[in-house]
């Protein structure tokens, strides 16, 4: 009967309450954890959202023409220059004579991000089967890569060659986060700074790893090609897809 009534503290050994010591503490950092984890996913979130928005008001501020169909293959000006392709290697151009440089800030409207980082829009771009309608800018950076897609390399817009975009995949509806969804036969308008849209038809649709740069080959047969790059849903690898000039 006595040992019934010995009181409950006689059992708690020390072993015992440096236990019940270590589960309060795990308690309060995973807790701490918690709020950590979802504080920066509502930043991210908020981030993503105040991006989005310069992209679509940077949109709205562009004054080039939507819509016009572009119904030539090339455009001559007085002044043209003749072209010989060397038939030792089809991808060499020869000129006659030397191409007149054109300074590249000439009529262009420079924007800057809050670091200071210079930039412009080099086109539109409009993928109506998933609403993706924004502006592209000039260059790819980490920074630029957060307020819309951008030229990684190649051809200018709606020029021959193979014009290179990338875009953030959100796994949202922001940015390329449905580029992957994308089917083959789907039409990508592009829309450079002289007004002209041209439509670009899927053909082909493919992952790579991330050190595969094989798709911004810029030989395309003298074609006007596009190729949107962006992450697979576990960021480990690159979904590539590939449009050509498309004639109605």
């Amino acid at each position: 009967m006595n040992q019934i009534l010995v009181s409950e503290k006689l059992y708690i050994t020390p072993e015992l309450k440096r236990k019940k010591k270590m589960y309060k503490i795990d308690f309060f950092i995973s807790v701490f954890l918690v709020v950590i984890l979802f504080s920066y996913y509502i930043y991210a979130e908020y981030d993503k959202s105040k991006n989005e928005a310069i992209s679509q008001e940077i949109l709205s501020n562009l004054t080039f023409e939507d819509n016009v169909a572009d119904d030539t293959t090339i455009k001559f000006a007085d002044n043209a220059i003749v072209v010989i392709l060397n038939t030792e290697d089809p991808f060499e151009v020869v000129y006659s004579q030397p191409v007149e440089e054109v300074n590249p800030e000439d009529n262009i409207e420079w924007l800057e991000t809050q670091s200071g980082q210079r930039y412009y829009i080099l086109a539109k771009i409009n993928i109506p089967s998933i609403d993706c309608y924004y502006p592209i800018i000039n260059e790819t950076t980490d920074e630029l890569l957060k307020i819309a897609p951008t030229k990684f390399h190649g051809a200018d817009p709606n020029e021959v060659g193979n014009f290179c975009i990338v875009g953030h995949n959100y796994r949202s509806d922001k940015f390329f986060s449905h580029v992957p969804d994308l089917p083959l036969g789907d039409i990508i308008e592009i829309t450079d700074l002289t007004g002209t849209t041209v439509k670009y038809k899927i053909y082909d649709k493919y992952v790579v790893v991330p050190e595969d740069t094989s798709c911004t080959t810029q030989r395309t047969n003298g074609l006007k090609e596009i190729t949107l790059i962006t992450c697979t849903d576990d960021s480990k690898k690159r979904v590539i897809v590939k449009a050509r000039e498309y004639q109605e």
